[in-house]
């Protein structure tokens, strides 16, 4: 039977989208408890996302946090399933904090979508509906966003190889006809809402351009405030332009640039392009621009 400090041990060594599902699965249990056996439930919904810009505004946290909350077990499982799956290919191709990106902006934009819908949009076309959970949004920007950037690859599925164009088509298929259907309206337009925002980030990124820098930098300020500080004291140097064996700094990087290119397209040449890390293979992508 594992300890709590086993627990610890492996949480710990998980990464940022095995950490997601097991904070996703907690909160799912939480909920659950205090909704259906405590009766607590009046609670939770302060995790989830208002249809009305009015309830929104005095709880803007929830454009986040509707993510973490799901309304049944089958709900949770294919959006987490469906996480690990797409991550782990996602994982071995780009930086971990651009995906982090694409997902948590998916579903920011799914919900900014959702309450834009239900505030703006005819009443006649509007089916009632009080709140968004799910992180489907953000789940969807990730597999559109893979469809467009590998178009043409292939990814397996059973017994069949299909190309990740088809997939993404058939998802956002699927999304326009739940919603003209009136079936889980809301689910539905915020669907659409982050595989919007995925497709974008994969035409942009095609172009060399990152548009998830900035939530980055924002995300990275605010999980700043959380880490420990610390109290030891840099010294700084002034420093002239100094010589490396011989070389200048700059000269010294491009050489120290060209030497790792080369032994990354060695292990290329003697294991074949599978065999690098994700840091490798970014290197190489940045590199290669």
């Amino acid at each position: 039977m594992s300890t709590p400090q086993s627990l610890k041990y492996k949480y710990a060594n998980l990464n940022a989208f095995g950490k997601i599902i097991v904070i996703t699965a907690i909160v799912f249990l939480i909920d659950f408890v205090m909704t259906h056996i405590a009766g607590l439930g009046n609670l939770t919904k302060y995790l989830k996302l208002p249809a009305d810009i009015s309830d929104f505004i005095l709880q803007p946290w929830t454009l986040i946090t509707y993510g973490f909350m799901h309304g049944d077990i089958i709900h949770i499982f294919f959006n987490m399933f469906i996480l690990y799956a797409v991550t782990q290919i996602l994982l071995n191709l780009f930086r971990s904090k651009m995906i982090l990106n694409i997902y948590f902006l998916g579903i920011i934009f799914g919900g900014l979508i959702f309450l834009a819908f239900y505030n703006l949009a005819p009443s006649s076309i509007i089916k009632n509906v009080s709140f968004l959970v799910g992180a489907s949004a953000g789940v969807r920007a990730l597999i559109i966003f893979i469809s467009v950037y590998m178009a043409n690859s292939d990814v397996r599925i059973f017994k069949w190889n299909v190309k990740w164009k088809y997939i993404g088509m058939f998802i956002v298929g699927i999304d326009i006809i739940g919603f003209l259907s009136g079936v889980n309206q809301g689910g539905h337009i915020a669907h659409l809402g982050g595989e919007f925002l995925g497709y974008l980030y994969a035409v942009q990124l095609q172009k060399g351009k990152d548009i998830g820098l900035g939530f980055e930098k924002l995300a990275d300020g605010f999980m700043s405030l959380f880490k420990p500080k610390s109290h030891l004291k840099t010294v700084h140097r002034k420093t002239t332009k100094s010589k490396m064996a011989g070389k200048t700094k700059d000269e010294f990087k491009s050489f120290n640039k060209q030497k790792q290119i080369d032994i990354i397209l060695d292990k290329i040449s003697k294991s074949g392009y599978e065999s690098l890390t994700a840091e490798e293979k970014e290197f190489l992508f940045r590199a290669g621009k």
